[in-house]
């Protein structure tokens, strides 16, 4: 305790003016350190800023590219204290050449580096490779249609678009791959009359511009076919090696398509079965029967057969 107070005498009972003089001693003495320290050369790890040049106008990145790199480098503190400030920096220019370039090595990134990094001497990356994906700029125009519906079934209405065709501009392994005709998905289903106008979003995929963000679409209902179908309905869950009659034999189905769509029908692609066992009431024997198979072109259907009495031979 004696020491501490014997130390810390000199410092009390002093004016102003000495803690001003002690105060400009301390500035003086750590600026002399910082100057004196900055102009020694240390190794260190950086992280460095790139600029990736490609042809804009053919070429497109599919995923973001690198924007800056870890690496090690040896400069004086004066270098590196600049580039942690990011005070007057120059990216590193990558060249990208499309497609054809998928990574980038040390061999590629060494001369743009050093050309860039000045006064810092370029030791090593500190990843191996740089990844870059570039892919063709292409422009496709497509017509377009009603998408279908969450069951897979086309929806009744025709749809007449303004405008008729949008034009996709994009990464070509996207833009490619788009259906065609492009379906236009409405925000829900139109409810009353289909006589007035709808606007809808385009959307699209990723990375993917349209030449409209949106589309008017005038609904009309569409004209459908109805189709009466005789159908030997399948019994299920039956006891083995019981043999049983069916009445009716046949089970009628009413089927309906769209006008074109009825030409490649046929009878054979519509099943109807019965599960043995589920009688619509104790005391009797009938099931009702329903309709387990049917053509992807159905727009509607309805088993116009209530029941069938199923008795034992």
């Amino acid at each position: 305790m004696r020491v501490l107070r014997w130390f810390m005498s000199p410092f009390f009972g002093q004016e102003r003016s000495y803690w001003r003089a002690v105060t400009a001693c301390f500035l003086v003495a750590s600026t002399f350190w910082l100057l004196n320290a900055l102009n020694k050369t240390y190794t260190t790890r950086i992280t460095y800023p790139l600029a990736c040049r490609y042809d804009d106008a053919r070429f497109v990145p599919v995923q973001p590219l690198p924007q800056e790199v870890a690496l090690n480098v040896t400069g004086r503190g004066w270098k590196l204290l600049r580039r942690q400030l990011a005070f007057d920096v120059k990216p590193a220019e990558l060249l990208l050449r499309g497609p054809a370039t998928r990574y980038l090595t040390v061999n590629a990134l060494r001369p743009a580096l050093q050309q860039a990094m000045d006064g810092l001497q370029f030791n090593y990356l500190l990843a191996d490779t740089l990844w870059v994906d570039l892919d063709r700029l292409v422009s496709r125009r497509l017509p377009l249609a009603l998408s279908p519906a969450t069951d897979g079934a086309a929806l009744p209405y025709e749809a007449r678009f303004e405008p008729a065709e949008v034009t996709f501009r994009g990464p070509a392994s996207k833009v490619e791959n788009l259906p065609d005709p492009y379906p236009v998905h409405l925000p829900q289903a139109p409810a009353g009359s289909t006589d007035g106008d709808i606007q809808v979003p385009i959307g699209g995929p990723e990375l993917v511009r349209t030449n409209v963000q949106d589309v008017r679409v005038r609904l009309v209902r569409r004209p459908v076919v109805t189709l009466p179908v005789d159908v030997v309905p399948e019994l299920l869950d039956a006891p083995a090696g019981r043999q049983f009659h069916l009445t009716p034999a046949t089970v009628r189905v009413r089927l309906q398509f769209f006008p074109e769509d009825t030409a490649g029908f046929r009878p054979e692609q519509v099943r109807v079965q019965l599960h043995y066992g589920q009688f619509l009431s104790p005391t009797d024997s009938i099931i009702r029967p329903f309709l387990s198979e049917k053509p992807p072109q159905v727009r509607g259907y309805l088993v116009l057969t209530r029941g069938v009495r199923v008795r034992s031979k």
